[in-house]
């Protein structure tokens, strides 16, 4: 009974993934190809030091429930480098060629081991035959052979790394602990890693009080104390300054940002692949943003919105979300990122909604504020013109040579002579308090993604516009400006003289929404059978 058991379910494995298989003429055409990631690899390679090998591990499953996963989100540095998206798997890349003649080889993935059984519960893998024949490797092996790689690690002057991910137990655990030994890997504390990366990437006199306050929560645990320079941005200082702590932590952990300075650096420019993928994305969001103008009303519900945006969303082949849907009606727009969206009655106040589509692993970042009555009512408008303003004037700046930080100077100066000319606040400092972000950051495979906030804008970078005015009830102005919040972003290509916004499709102007607004919708009339 055994064997004929084992028999049976064998071939009734071969016959499900037989019959899959000649169901998947129908998948999408557009993901990114062999040779995309191909490139991308030896564009590492040019950026690497002699002697050097990058090693980049898969992120590990998560439970969401019991014996339930979370749905597996890949590592965006392994698939960027790869296109491999299972947990279970590694990437080396060799700075230069490893043996010689016909043997020699650059680079070897490790992937997850195909096991037809587990695939029936899981779905399919792409093992070793997978890999060389779909994604155009030429040295494939199993995870499970990690710890008998055909090199020896220790033998390189340089091995780049990312902080290293937590597993608990499977082979991707294994995996990293026979690197730690094979690489001579130490452990570092990865939140003082972290925070280090944080301060090196993306600190600067203009959001220097935002970084602080981003520090003062991480400063009490012992590694933070035991890193006096961090302990000097902390307390603040001025530009000069901070460049000097700046370069001493490069000095000291440069070997840990190394691999967050080459992603960095190849990630923020944009490939024309990329730029087509990113160009679906955003565009589908923003049309869901718009079928939502036509179809909000006063007795509709947060829940229901955040429904209609991810409906269009899959209607046009978006896999996720790029980020938890942000749908915020009143009081709930003033929290940044809020999650909750359990409001179940919109009535007159503004709605925020920040939801993106991730499209082939591309996330959009796409915010509109909207008035369920379809009108804006005078206090509305008027805090919706201003932070309109500053979107315009920035979005106009938009292009190749200017620098980043100009952005946030433009934005805190439209913003805040709109808010004086309201009688919101009487000077500019005052602005941080209705203005708590930032106007701008990458996007791609992270919403937030790698890229240079240094320096200038370069052609073929994507990044958001969105300034924002929160004011929250309580706050030291007139009642009548209570409880509005208003956020309007955009997903914009940088180009060489000019900018391409991406997510256009979407009405900005209160014009424009209130046009929209009045069209109708085809979730117009939607009746479903009460609850019993």
């Amino acid at each position: 009974m055994k064997v004929l058991s084992k028999a049976i379910l064998a071939l009734s494995v071969a016959a499900v993934f037989g019959q899959q298989s000649m169901a998947q003429n129908s998948i999408p055409k557009d993901y990114l190809s062999k040779e995309f990631h191909a490139g991308r690899r030896d564009a590492l390679r040019k950026l690497m030091p002699a002697n050097s090998v990058a090693v980049i591990f898969a992120y590990p499953e998560r439970v969401f429930s019991n014996d339930v996963n979370y749905v597996y989100h890949a590592n965006p540095d392994l698939y960027y480098f790869s296109g491999y998206k299972e947990p279970d798997a590694a990437l080396l890349v060799f700075k230069d060629l490893q043996g010689t003649g016909d043997t020699a080889f650059n680079e070897i993935l490790y992937v997850r081991k195909r096991d037809p059984q587990q695939e029936q519960w899981t779905g399919r893998r792409l093992g070793v035959d997978g890999s060389k024949s779909q994604l155009g490797f030429k040295r494939v092996y199993n995870s499970n052979e990690f710890s008998k790689m055909p090199v020896d690690l220790k033998k390189f002057t340089t091995v780049v790394y990312d902080n290293l991910p937590d597993a608990a137990g499977g082979g991707l655990q294994a995996m990293i602990k026979s690197f730690k030994t094979k690489a001579g890997v130490k452990d570092i504390d990865k939140g003082l890693i972290t925070d280090v990366k944080v301060v090196m990437s993306y600190a600067n006199t203009h959001n220097l009080e935002q970084i602080i306050k981003y520090l003062k929560p991480r400063m009490q645990d012992d590694a933070h104390k035991n890193e006096p320079l961090l302990q000097q941005i902390s307390v603040g200082m001025d530009s000069v300054a901070l460049e000097g702590v700046k370069a001493k932590l490069k000095a000291q952990y440069g070997t840990s940002n190394v691999f967050t300075e080459y992603t960095t650096a190849l990630r923020g420019i944009k490939q024309p692949e990329e730029i087509a993928l990113m160009s679906k994305s955003a565009q589908l969001s923003a049309i869901a943003h718009a079928e939502v103008m036509k179809a909000i009303k006063p007795s509709m519900s947060e829940r229901e919105l955040e429904g209609i945006l991810l409906y269009v969303h899959k209607k046009y082949g978006a896999e996720d979300e790029g980020y938890p849907p942000i749908i915020g009606v009143g009081a709930n727009a003033c929290i940044l990122h809020y999650e909750e969206n359990n409001e179940t009655v919109l009535n007159n106040q503004m709605v925020l909604l920040d939801v993106g589509s991730e499209y082939h692993g591309y996330s959009a970042d796409v915010t509109r504020t909207v008035p369920p009555t379809g009108k804006f009512t005078e206090e509305q408008k008027a805090i919706y013109q201003v932070v309109y303003d500053a979107q315009e004037q920035v979005i106009n700046m938009c292009k190749a040579g200017i620098k980043y930080s100009d952005l946030e100077k433009k934005t805190g100066e439209v913003l805040a002579a709109g808010l004086i000319k309201l009688g919101i606040i009487n000077d500019a400092k005052e602005l941080r308090t209705y203005y708590p972000h930032g106007v701008s950051h990458h996007v791609g495979l992270d919403v937030h993604d790698k890229g240079p906030y240094a320096g200038n804008l370069e052609a073929g970078m994507i990044i958001t516009v969105e300034p924002g005015i929160y004011i929250p009830a309580g706050s030291k102005c007139d009642k009548k400006w209570w409880n509005i919040g208003v956020r309007i972003e955009d997903d914009i290509l940088i180009g060489k003289d000019k900018f391409t916004n991406l997510s256009a499709d979407a009405p900005r102007t209160w014009q424009a929404v209130e046009k929209m607004a009045a069209q109708s919708s085809i979730f117009d009339g939607a009746k479903f059978p009460p609850l019993k």
